[in-house]
């Protein structure tokens, strides 16, 4: 893209320094109080989704995630678009704006997110968990 540091990052009105260096997340307050609840969890870091999510499936479980479920933020619209980068593979090298995966009974997973969302964590069911063979399917 030909951006420095300090050039404004296309669509977020600030420098491209700011937008590649921001803060890590911390979900600890978020999830510590539903821990009792949570099955699994997997955080979203280099690998994407389908490299760290398939690491807390059971045998014989694929995880089914919906992908119009959430918006992914501009960073990675810009990064795919100027790169031109299968949509497949962002998903596999970037969180696409997914930071954290937790699996939870459907009974449980109300209480979660809005424990998340009472922390100021964004929280949505991601999609479920099938009967299969250890798979993160996309759809």
């Amino acid at each position: 893209m030909k951006l420095t540091v300090h050039d404004m990052f296309p669509g977020e009105g600030v420098p491209v320094g700011d937008v590649l260096l921001r803060l890590h997340r911390s979900y600890l307050n978020a999830l510590r109080p539903v821990l009792k609840g949570i099955r699994a969890m997997a955080h979203i870091t280099g690998g994407g989704l389908p490299g760290n999510v398939n690491r807390a499936l059971t045998s014989g479980l694929n995880a089914v995630i919906d992908t119009k479920s959430w918006e992914i933020p501009n960073l990675f619209l810009q990064l795919e678009k100027a790169g031109g980068v299968a949509r497949g593979e962002m998903y596999r090298t970037f969180n696409m704006g997914v930071g954290m995966v937790v699996f939870a009974s459907p009974a449980e997973a109300g209480t979660i997110v809005d424990s998340a969302q009472r922390h100021g964590v964004r929280a949505w069911q991601l999609g479920h968990v099938a009967k299969g063979d250890g798979s993160v399917i996309l759809s």
